[in-house]
Protein backbone atom coordinates (compact mmCIF):
# COMPACT_ATOMS: atom_id res chain seq x y z
CA UNK A 1 0.00 0.00 0.00
CA UNK A 2 2.98 2.29 0.85
CA UNK A 3 3.72 1.94 -3.39
CA UNK A 4 0.51 3.42 -3.99
CA UNK A 5 0.70 6.57 -1.54
CA UNK A 6 4.20 7.04 -3.15
CA UNK A 7 3.15 6.87 -6.83
CA UNK A 8 0.61 9.27 -5.82
CA UNK A 9 2.62 11.32 -3.70
CA UNK A 10 4.84 11.52 -6.68
CA UNK A 11 2.35 12.70 -9.18
CA UNK A 12 1.59 15.47 -7.27
CA UNK A 13 4.54 16.81 -6.87
CA UNK A 14 4.97 16.52 -10.16
CA UNK A 15 2.12 18.65 -11.23
CA UNK A 16 2.98 21.08 -8.54
CA UNK A 17 6.58 21.36 -10.51
CA UNK A 18 4.90 20.99 -14.23
CA UNK A 19 2.47 24.34 -13.29
CA UNK A 20 4.91 26.21 -11.35
CA UNK A 21 6.05 28.43 -14.41
CA UNK A 22 2.44 29.52 -14.39
CA UNK A 23 2.77 31.90 -11.31
CA UNK A 24 2.01 35.50 -10.41
CA UNK A 25 4.31 37.86 -9.42
CA UNK A 26 3.33 39.81 -6.52
CA UNK A 27 5.57 41.90 -4.74
CA UNK A 28 9.01 39.04 -3.27
CA UNK A 29 5.85 36.79 -3.09
CA UNK A 30 4.96 34.20 -5.91
CA UNK A 31 1.09 33.46 -6.13
CA UNK A 32 1.22 29.85 -6.64
CA UNK A 33 -2.63 28.68 -5.93
CA UNK A 34 -1.90 25.23 -7.44
CA UNK A 35 -0.03 24.35 -4.26
CA UNK A 36 -2.43 25.21 -1.70
CA UNK A 37 -4.94 22.66 -4.45
CA UNK A 38 -2.56 20.19 -4.20
CA UNK A 39 -2.40 20.69 -0.46
CA UNK A 40 -5.85 20.34 -0.15
CA UNK A 41 -5.76 16.98 -2.55
CA UNK A 42 -3.20 15.56 -0.36
CA UNK A 43 -4.47 16.19 2.96
CA UNK A 44 -7.71 13.85 1.60
CA UNK A 45 -6.43 11.61 -0.11
CA UNK A 46 -2.96 10.78 1.40
CA UNK A 47 -2.62 12.71 5.22
CA UNK A 48 -0.76 15.21 7.00
CA UNK A 49 2.70 13.57 6.37
CA UNK A 50 2.44 12.54 2.78
CA UNK A 51 1.03 16.32 2.37
CA UNK A 52 3.78 18.15 4.17
CA UNK A 53 6.43 15.88 2.34
CA UNK A 54 4.85 16.69 -1.15
CA UNK A 55 4.41 20.36 -0.26
CA UNK A 56 8.34 20.43 0.55
CA UNK A 57 9.36 18.74 -2.83
CA UNK A 58 7.21 21.26 -4.83
CA UNK A 59 8.34 24.10 -2.99
CA UNK A 60 12.41 22.91 -3.07
CA UNK A 61 12.03 21.80 -6.95
CA UNK A 62 10.09 25.64 -7.45
CA UNK A 63 12.84 27.40 -5.55
CA UNK A 64 15.83 25.27 -7.53
CA UNK A 65 14.36 25.90 -11.03
CA UNK A 66 13.80 29.99 -10.14
CA UNK A 67 9.55 29.61 -9.93
CA UNK A 68 9.31 29.93 -6.11
CA UNK A 69 10.78 31.75 -2.97
CA UNK A 70 11.45 30.63 0.17
CA UNK A 71 8.30 31.81 1.54
CA UNK A 72 6.73 28.88 -0.26
CA UNK A 73 7.76 26.65 2.30
CA UNK A 74 6.71 27.50 5.65
CA UNK A 75 2.94 28.68 3.86
CA UNK A 76 2.83 25.55 1.97
CA UNK A 77 3.86 22.79 4.82
CA UNK A 78 2.09 24.17 7.66
CA UNK A 79 -1.51 24.76 5.74
CA UNK A 80 -0.74 21.17 4.23
CA UNK A 81 0.05 19.97 7.91
CA UNK A 82 -2.96 21.73 9.45
CA UNK A 83 -5.55 20.49 6.44
CA UNK A 84 -4.39 17.26 6.77
CA UNK A 85 -4.74 16.60 10.48
CA UNK A 86 -8.16 18.04 10.56
CA UNK A 87 -9.56 16.01 8.03
CA UNK A 88 -8.36 13.11 9.43
CA UNK A 89 -9.89 14.32 13.09
CA UNK A 90 -13.02 15.20 11.03
CA UNK A 91 -13.19 13.35 7.66
CA UNK A 92 -14.91 16.64 6.04
CA UNK A 93 -13.40 17.56 2.86
CA UNK A 94 -14.44 21.60 3.87
CA UNK A 95 -12.40 21.27 6.95
CA UNK A 96 -8.99 19.99 5.73
CA UNK A 97 -9.76 23.35 3.05
CA UNK A 98 -10.49 25.30 6.41
CA UNK A 99 -7.24 24.31 7.75
CA UNK A 100 -5.48 24.95 4.43
CA UNK A 101 -6.27 28.31 4.45
CA UNK A 102 -5.95 28.67 8.15
CA UNK A 103 -2.32 27.37 8.24
CA UNK A 104 -1.13 29.20 5.04
CA UNK A 105 -3.09 32.21 4.96
CA UNK A 106 -2.58 33.17 8.75
CA UNK A 107 0.20 31.18 10.15
CA UNK A 108 2.64 30.56 7.22
CA UNK A 109 2.23 34.23 6.11
CA UNK A 110 2.88 35.36 9.50
CA UNK A 111 6.19 32.89 10.06
CA UNK A 112 7.38 34.17 6.78
CA UNK A 113 8.00 37.83 8.02
CA UNK A 114 11.26 36.80 9.02
CA UNK A 115 11.99 34.70 6.04
CA UNK A 116 11.52 38.38 4.17
CA UNK A 117 13.72 39.81 6.64
CA UNK A 118 16.45 38.22 7.32
CA UNK A 119 16.64 35.90 4.05
CA UNK A 120 15.79 37.67 1.46
CA UNK A 121 16.72 41.68 3.44
CA UNK A 122 13.67 42.93 2.50
CA UNK A 123 13.29 45.60 5.13
CA UNK A 124 10.17 47.16 4.11
CA UNK A 125 7.74 44.00 4.59
CA UNK A 126 5.45 44.24 7.42
CA UNK A 127 4.53 41.51 9.98
CA UNK A 128 1.46 41.70 8.37
CA UNK A 129 2.28 42.01 5.16
CA UNK A 130 1.79 38.42 3.79
CA UNK A 131 -1.39 37.64 4.93
CA UNK A 132 -3.70 38.85 2.40
CA UNK A 133 -1.59 37.67 -1.06
CA UNK A 134 -0.98 34.39 0.77
CA UNK A 135 -5.15 34.19 1.88
CA UNK A 136 -6.02 35.04 -1.38
CA UNK A 137 -3.77 32.44 -2.99
CA UNK A 138 -4.62 29.65 -0.42
CA UNK A 139 -8.39 30.38 -1.06
CA UNK A 140 -8.02 30.31 -4.71
CA UNK A 141 -6.41 27.31 -4.54
CA UNK A 142 -8.39 25.05 -1.76
CA UNK A 143 -11.70 25.56 -3.27
CA UNK A 144 -10.31 23.94 -6.69
CA UNK A 145 -9.10 21.47 -4.70
CA UNK A 146 -12.30 20.96 -3.13
CA UNK A 147 -14.21 21.23 -6.32
CA UNK A 148 -12.33 19.00 -7.86
CA UNK A 149 -12.30 16.12 -5.05
CA UNK A 150 -16.13 16.78 -4.59
CA UNK A 151 -16.39 16.01 -8.77
CA UNK A 152 -14.08 12.98 -8.87
CA UNK A 153 -15.79 11.41 -5.47
CA UNK A 154 -18.94 12.23 -7.30
CA UNK A 155 -17.44 10.18 -10.69
CA UNK A 156 -16.25 7.63 -8.46
CA UNK A 157 -19.45 7.33 -6.46
CA UNK A 158 -17.89 7.94 -3.26
CA UNK A 159 -15.18 5.54 -3.79
CA UNK A 160 -12.00 7.99 -3.57
CA UNK A 161 -12.81 9.11 0.46
CA UNK A 162 -13.72 5.76 1.62
CA UNK A 163 -11.35 3.39 0.15
CA UNK A 164 -8.57 3.57 2.62
CA UNK A 165 -6.51 1.31 1.31
CA UNK A 166 -4.10 3.51 -0.63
Amino acid sequence: MKTKKLALAGMYVAVGVVCSPFYIPLGITKFFPIQHMINVLCAVTLGPLYGVMCAFAISLIRNLLGTGTPLAFFGSMIGALLAGIIYNKTKKIHFAVLGEIFGTGIIGALLSYPVARLLLGNSTAAWYGFVIPFSVSTIIGSLTGYLLLIAVNKATKGSLLTNHNL
